[in-house]
């Protein structure tokens, strides 16, 4: 998240709030504060602590940007539960590591799936992916979901409530 971006933030929607003071705050007031991350308004959703940044991805990348990385790429939507290796196996392809980053943002994730209840950032290695429909409500169904590190891509990831969307080749 950038600094100078959440120093601009208001706590609260009122016009008398104040903003944040530094990264931290942000960071501890978007916890506290998203359906996406507490239950029941006094508990956190999942034992790993984390936050959600605003609804986009940090990169600030634009759509028009992404047409070219993908040139020689068929984007697939793998089937609930199975990871990016197998369902560019299927297709007689294989999947291609690096062009999973292209696909592991909001603006493409909404292009290829519903994306209904949003797009999180997430950690997994099931992920660029969808949470599907079925899934428990723990779990947000219908939300999309992106690794914030890119690094930590792979084609074998997959949870057996998600589909990928897989860059094959």
């Amino acid at each position: 998240t950038k600094e100078a971006d959440v120093l601009k933030l208001k706590v609260a929607k009122p016009v008398t709030a104040g903003t944040y003071t530094n990264i931290f705050d942000f960071c501890m007031g978007r916890c506290r504060h998203s359906s996406a991350s507490v239950v029941h308004e006094n508990a956190y959703l999942s034992d790993f602590h984390h936050c959600f940044l605003v609804q986009q991805n940090s990169s600030g990348s634009t759509e028009s940007n992404f047409g070219s990385r993908l040139d020689g790429i068929n984007v697939i939507l793998g089937r609930q539960g199975e990871s990016c290796s197998s369902a560019c196996r299927a297709k007689g392809q294989s999947c291609v590591p690096s062009r999973l980053a292209e696909l592991n943002k909001c603006q493409i994730l909404q292009k290829y799936m519903r994306c209904k209840n949003g797009c999180f950032p997430s950690l997994g290695p099931d992920q660029p992916a969808e949470v599907v429909d079925e899934a428990p409500k723990n779990l947000n169904p219908g939300a999309c979901l992106y690794m914030q590190m890119d690094d930590r891509l792979t084609c074998d990831g997959s949870h057996r409530h998600t589909r990928r969307l897989c860059p094959c080749a």
